[in-house]
């Protein structure tokens, strides 16, 4: 399938569906391998809609395993019975299995990988808010935190965001204006496409709910924002220093406030270096300031 998702050749794609529904996987094996991204690239490229949707259910059955360790088969979630092995025209008719052999979820000891497990998703107490403005907005946390898809080992988004509502309001202790403020502001950055660390940095538990409620626009923006904020502030600076910077007198440049002639100018050049500089232009007359490129 890696082989297919880069462009190269793969083998036939229901002999690799038989493959991976034969396999007893776990669920820490499907988080290292990234088995479910791997396969949903893999299944996007296929054509047949039948064997598409055998991908997709596969895919669905992986998300949906018991958190706790063991290994688990595609065909032994699909029943709850097994059937004995026997001829190919006898698998109409066959018997269901004695009750000690329904279960075919069996434990094994945890894998000793070198990589870093996925920490287990946090359990939440909270229950959804009575108050009707709480509740609702918690409904529109859980709907942007499950705006794109999950990454590995999230947390349960519509838990997340109840714990979410309750750390905002613990800052209130109402639903003031302020409260409501902060509440758009979080689900205006979790919607953010150009911020998606944000949003994945909050399911997989490295941003707590109760860091993310106090914390201000400047520290949820994006890096691009930070950036481009910082270039405003330096401009800012820089147009600052040019005012109280005694300049070059000049009568070249006429004041649109007052009409006189008698200014100032200096030149920086607060792009990059292929661009023209910036002219402060100060008019001694009025005190008028303007600049051009």
């Amino acid at each position: 399938m890696r082989k297919a998702n880069e462009g190269g050749a793969t083998e036939d794609p229901e002999v690799i569906i038989k493959a991976l529904e034969a396999k007893k996987w776990s669920v820490e094996e499907i988080a290292n391998t990234r088995a479910a991204v791997i396969t949903n690239e893999f299944r996007k490229k296929i054509t047949d809609e039948k064997l598409a949707k055998r991908y997709k259910g596969l895919i669905k059955l992986w998300k949906t395993m018991p958190e706790s360790p063991g290994t688990v088969s595609a065909g032994s979630r699909k029943t709850k019975s097994t059937t004995s092995p026997g001829p190919e025209g006898d698998a109409k008719k066959s018997k269901p299995s004695p009750p000690n052999e329904v279960k075919t979820v069996k434990t094994e000891k945890p894998s000793t990988s070198n990589r870093a497990p996925i920490p287990p998703p946090r359990k939440f107490d909270l229950k959804m808010p009575s108050d009707e403005t709480r509740s609702r907005n918690v409904t529109v946390l859980a709907t942007s935190l499950k705006s794109a898809a999950l990454p590995d080992g999230s947390q349960h988004p519509d838990d997340l965001a109840i714990h979410i509502e309750y750390a905002i309001y613990e800052v209130f202790n109402d639903t003031s204006k302020e409260y409501m403020a902060a509440i758009r502001s979080r689900v205006f950055n979790l919607r953010d496409k150009k911020n998606p660390a944000l949003r994945e940095n909050i399911l997989t538990g490295q941003l707590a709910p109760e860091r993310f409620a106090r914390m201000t626009a400047d520290e949820m923006a994006s890096d691009e924002m930070k950036n481009l904020r910082e270039a405003f502030t330096k401009e800012g600076i820089n147009e600052h220093q040019m005012a109280v910077t005694e300049g070059t007198p000049t009568d070249m440049f006429k004041c649109g406030k007052c009409h006189q002639n008698n200014c100032t100018y200096n030149q920086l050049q607060t792009r990059s270096a292929d661009e023209p500089m910036t002219t402060f232009v100060f008019c001694r007359s009025c005190g008028n300031r303007w600049k051009f490129c």
